[in-house]
């Protein structure tokens, strides 16, 4: 290839990369953020917003959980987060739930499976169960549910073995799916359709269990849920049948 041929591509291409950047641009300047899904309160000043799961549910007791140093690094500045641990009257395995809200910075909100995976959790099973939700108006939520299990070493040297449940769904104003997969198509939708960046919120339950006890131990989460949904979550959006995602696309 002629040098006078090569620096007219050079050109071309520089020139593309420097339209598509200013698009880019354009495009960002003019996106406006959605409302949230979840109740939650504006912070003066602040894209994060305060958001919190209910206290008291049913019979369970309950502690508020702050954001670790280690999220605090890694989540974005405008990342807003509520976690709380569940306590069962029985003085079973404590249940855990967490909200991770996106604020512009769509990176807030990941594949569920990264950090289970990063935690030595293995996951035997992917299933969608719908959890019938109370309030103002009966409705199903359905969620991902996911059996897990890990091993580790004990302090004495042994090896033990322990189960877990772990539900989660994806919620914004209007919109909810148990799919990270339809998460980001709809998210996609709204930019390029009405250049609105839905603010969309992460919800997660896991509790722990004996192996053998998985469906036990659903049982009780799925009860905290059916109770705890309508304290936190604005009014259920209607059913869409593209809302669930095929087997193994979460």
């Amino acid at each position: 290839m002629k040098k006078n041929q090569q620096r007219i591509l050079f050109a071309v291409a520089l020139i593309l990369i420097g339209g598509a950047a200013l698009a880019l641009a354009e495009f960002k300047a003019h996106q406006r953020l959605g409302k949230p899904g979840i109740k939650a309160t504006a912070l003066p000043g602040e894209v994060r917003m305060e958001i919190a799961l209910p206290e008291n549910v049913l019979d369970f007791s309950s502690t508020n959980i702050p954001e670790s140093d280690v999220e605090l690094g890694y989540f974005p500045k405008d990342t807003s987060y509520a976690r709380r641990c569940y306590f069962p009257a029985t003085n079973g395995w404590p249940i855990y739930g967490t909200i991770v809200m996106m604020g512009a910075d769509r990176t807030s909100i990941h594949r569920p499976d990264y950090c289970l995976e990063g935690q030595g959790w293995k996951v035997l099973s992917r299933d969608v169960a719908k959890v019938p939700i109370g309030g103002a108006t009966s409705q199903e939520l359905p969620v991902s549910k996911w059996v897990l299990s890990r091993t580790f070493q004990t302090p004495d040297g042994r090896t033990r073995s322990v189960g877990a449940i772990y539900t989660f769904w994806f919620v914004a104003d209007g919109e909810e799916t148990p799919s990270h997969y339809q998460r980001l198509w709809w998210l996609t939708r709204d930019l390029l359709s009405r250049g609105v960046l839905q603010r969309w919120a992460y919800v997660s339950f896991f509790t722990a269990c004996e192996p053998g006890q998985e469906e036990a131990a659903a049982a009780r989460l799925e009860k905290l849920i059916s109770a705890a949904v309508p304290e936190f979550q604005n009014p259920l959006a209607a059913p869409s049948a593209t809302a669930i995602a095929p087997p193994g696309k979460t």
